[in-house]
């Protein structure tokens, strides 16, 4: 069986400029696609990614939204069809992290948490899910993370179980034109020094707790979704969360 073609395929990626969202951008774009990176005041290094990016000879399109607004995804996803055409791959990397006890957050972070993570995801889908079913063909990638699974991370672990019940309901409601799967990572080791910011020791600790005694990353979770997209075996999957952290989640 061979491996499904991403060569002109308009993927849309939102917090695509740096980070595990500037990987994603980067393998897709190896793979053909043409790309549509978003993010939220942080255009120099969306710039710089485009620039690099096409000089390589890709195609691509830097798009500043605030995702947590229907207003802002709106005229992101009308520029993104503009410069390339519908969207064929959606894949939500936009996703700020908060461990802050429940009795000590405010509002505003509350908002902004849930707001980016869960809200985008069902806003993002709302304007791009409509024609992948008419075209019959969409893939669609929504970020959880190993937090998910453990209750010490506060709003941010009610964040991305969210997401994964969210995953589930769109595959059911979007099929057979449309997949729907969601990656939780682990630590990601590229990201390790940023979390031990928040929990000193967390990325150690995790290392040592996992089967495998390592942390994935980013290229790793950006080739699994290149494997959603592209492989015929990812054909009957959808509603499912690929969980990569190296079995950590079995000993936390």
């Amino acid at each position: 069986m061979e491996a499904f073609s991403l060569k002109g395929k308009h993927v849309l990626i939102t917090g695509g400029s740096r980070h595990l969202g500037a990987a994603v951008a980067r393998r897709f774009a190896a793979l053909g696609a043409n790309l549509t990176i978003n993010h939220w005041q942080d255009a120099e290094k969306a710039e710089e990614l485009r620039r690099d990016l096409e000089a390589q000879g890709h195609r691509v399109r830097v798009v500043e939204a605030d995702v947590s607004q229907s207003a802002q995804v709106r005229a992101l996803v009308a520029e993104a069809v503009a410069a390339f055409g519908p969207v064929d791959v959606l894949i939500h990397c936009a996703g700020p992290f908060a461990m802050t006890p429940f009795t000590q957050m405010d509002e505003k972070e509350w908002d902004n948490i849930l707001g980016v993570n869960v809200k985008a995801a069902y806003l993002l889908v709302k304007e791009v899910a409509p024609k992948m079913k008419e075209r019959g063909w969409g893939r669609i990638i929504l970020m959880a993370a190993g937090s998910a699974f453990i209750r010490t991370h506060s709003i941010y672990t009610l964040a991305k179980s969210s997401v994964i019940t969210l995953t589930e309901e769109l595959a059911v409601e979007l099929g057979p034109e449309i997949t729907v799967n969601a990656i939780a990572p682990g630590q990601i080791y590229e990201s390790a020094a940023m979390m031990d910011a928040f929990e000193p020791g967390f990325s150690a600790r995790a290392t040592q707790a996992a089967p495998l005694k390592r942390l994935v990353t980013r290229p790793e979770v950006a080739e699994m979704m290149a494997l959603i997209c592209t492989s015929p075996a990812m054909q009957s999957v959808t509603g499912h969360t690929f969980v990569m952290d190296g079995g950590w989640r079995l000993t936390a």
